[in-house]
């Protein structure tokens, strides 16, 4: 017999019955029945109930064991009576009457609860995120993202594409986001940066003749925390083509994300076919207030700019004048909703800072709520067919400028898709945004930026850089979108090296600057560059829309803390005056000072809590 097992927890069946097995695990739960002691045990595949007699010589000692101590137990799988199957377990027919037990390793008094999946302080999660991890949803979700990855490298081979890798140390890039910067011990003063993407990397795979890469590709960005985006480290899909116009790497992508989404998918979950359906940039604004909508919501914004220009509706019409616009979004079936559920999305809107938000209820009697009364029935027929409303409906109003009214338009669409419940249910719905703006204007610094992707092919080429206003310049530029997460940026990339340094040229970077900044990639553009194009769809959020959960800290092993800190092992840590000297490092007093202050509390920290460990949950 194997030292420790013969088979594992989830896996005795009424086959086994009169046989003898050995089990290893974790104490999940136990109980006391007059005498008898029960020990549920757990191990990654599932739980066995173990029975331990009171004549049993190990009885006293099985008494006495903590939840979480890892034990071996030896005996016979027996039937259990018909009152006591337990059908929510796969071993629920059979139980093992212990004849051994050996402690393997005794836990002692637990911080956080391990076997029900109450909610727990975020902190003490992470603080002992091996503990959290035994826990049933984490299991199920740190393997899944396992099994995701592992489909996601099937399909694409079987695409043909071949999974290649691409340096972590690397140069700063404008990405859009804070580098992690790095020092270097042999060159003072100088920094590698840890790869916001692959991006140039997986471009001079191309360019060197490998004509389809992929990799799941770890991603460093100095970024806070948000639900959908992990601070740190985050992983994606990270694929590029050659020789390939937009619709080809649509055609190369869709079967994957269908793929995954369909082998994976929660029972009874639908996924939208290929192929997506595709929005322009422009259009999911007007009409979805965001470039990353959620097409479960059937709530469509319409422009009413024009209906209210010129009407006795004073605040909308002089708005209007001064350059504002006014979306209407449709709230179906509102009607018959109390007063408080209007004076609710009023505030609702002022609480992300508008003033307040119009709104009619179009009754059976006729319009009525506070802009209803200034507007006729030729105006209220009209806004009727515009935003395609019914008797029955309300209808609410944004009006500013029409980014802040895109803005509020799709916060107030989302809410009402909750507050109506209107979204689809268990159902993944697809689409692709396309034509995003190659520039946009950044307030801060008072110039054009490029507004996606440095890299990307501008629509046009280089005459459209040389001619036309560049903000109104489209791109090769593509989102996935699913359920109001985007998945995956992508473009075709900019392969001629004069409209390269035309783009950089609008955005501010001089001749001097790019060669200083992206001289290896201008250079490998000079010597036979395939047009090629790429795409990254996040594994993270992948997971995350798979597992139904909305925050990506549900399926990462080891995450950061909405600060970026590890909890578990302690990053980011102090270093050594020694080590500060090797990377010709110094730090000025006040950095000291706060690194001695941390060090103490950290000290601190950890005192009080060893001393509440007895304390803790576990019993």
């Amino acid at each position: 017999m194997h030292r420790y097992r013969t088979h594992r927890c989830g896996e005795p069946r009424s086959e086994h019955v009169g046989g003898t097995v050995r089990l290893s695990g974790w104490i999940h739960r136990k109980r006391d029945h007059g005498g008898l002691l029960f020990l549920d045990l757990r191990d990654h595949t599932g739980i066995t109930q173990i029975v331990v007699h009171p004549d049993r010589p190990f009885f006293a000692e099985a008494e006495r064991l903590r939840l979480e101590s890892v034990v071996s137990v030896t005996g016979r799988i027996v039937a259990r009576t018909p009152e006591t199957v337990n059908p929510t377990l796969a071993t629920g027919e059979v139980e093992l009457v212990a004849d051994a037990l050996e402690l393997l390793s005794a836990a002692e008094p637990l911080p956080l609860v391990v076997n029900t999946e109450r909610e727990q302080p975020e902190e003490l999660r992470l603080r002992y995120r091996f503990l959290d991890l035994r826990r049933e949803v984490m299991q199920r979700n740190i393997r899944l993202r396992s099994a995701v990855i592992r489909t996601i490298r099937r399909l694409m081979h079987e695409q043909g594409f071949t999974e290649f890798r691409t340096p972590i140390l690397t140069a700063s890039s404008p990405e859009g986001a804070r580098d992690f910067l790095v020092p270097s011990r042999l060159h003072p003063g100088k920094f590698y940066a840890l790869p916001q993407a692959p991006q140039q990397y997986k471009q001079l795979y191309m360019i060197s003749g490998f004509d389809r890469y992929f990799q799941i590709a770890p991603c460093f960005r100095d970024e806070d925390a948000r639900a959908d985006r992990s601070p740190g480290e985050f992983y994606q899909l990270d694929v590029e083509m050659a020789f390939v116009t937009q619709d080809d790497v649509f055609a190369a992508i869709e079967p994957v994300m269908v793929g995954v989404f369909e082998e994976h998918k929660q029972p009874g979950w639908t996924v939208s076919p290929a192929p997506f359906p595709r929005l322009a940039y422009d259009e999911a604004l007007l009409r979805y207030g965001t470039d990353k909508p959620d097409l479960r919501n059937p709530i469509r914004i319409a422009d009413v700019t024009e209906l209210f220009r010129g009407s006795d509706f004073k605040v909308f019409a002089n708005a209007i004048e001064q350059g504002a616009v006014v979306r209407a979004i449709p709230a179906p079936g509102a009607v018959g909703r109390p007063r408080s559920f209007f004076d609710g999305m009023v505030a609702f809107a002022q609480s992300l800072g508008a003033p307040g938000l119009g709104w009619i209820a179009l009754e059976p009697a006729g319009a009525r709520g506070p802009v209803a009364k200034f507007l006729g029935e030729e105006r209220l027929a009209k806004l009727r067919e515009v935003a395609g409303l019914a008797t029955g409906d309300a209808v609410f109003f944004a009006c500013a400028k029409p980014a802040e009214a895109a803005k509020l338009a799709g916060a107030v669409r989302i809410e009402l898709g909750k507050q109506l419940d209107l979204l689809e249910k268990k159902t993944y719905r697809f689409c692709w945004i396309v034509d995003f703006p190659m520039f946009e204007w950044d307030e801060e610094e008072k110039k054009i930026t490029f507004s996606h992707n440095p890299f990307s092919m501008p629509q046009g080429g280089l005459e459209a850089l040389s001619t036309k206003d560049p903000l109104e310049i489209k791109a090769y530029q593509y989102d996935i979108v699913c359920n109001g997460v985007e998945l995956s940026s992508g473009a075709i990339r900019n392969h001629r090296p004069d409209i390269m340094e035309k783009a950089f040229a609008i955005a501010g970077y001089g001749r001097e600057e790019l060669e200083r900044r992206f001289g290896g990639m201008l250079r490998a553009l000079k010597y036979g560059a395939p047009p090629h194009g790429g795409i990254a769809p996040g594994l993270d959020r992948i997971v995350m829309l798979l597992a139904d959960t909305p925050n990506l800290r549900e399926v990462t092993a080891f995450p950061l803390s909405q600060r970026a800190e590890e909890l578990l092992l302690g990053a980011p840590s102090p270093v050594t005056e020694k080590q500060l000297k090797e990377l010709h490092i110094m730090l000025d007093h006040v950095a000291r000072e706060k690194l001695r202050e941390e060090a103490e509390r950290a000290a601190a920290a950890r005192a009080a809590e060893a001393s509440g460990a007895a304390e803790g949950a576990g019993g």
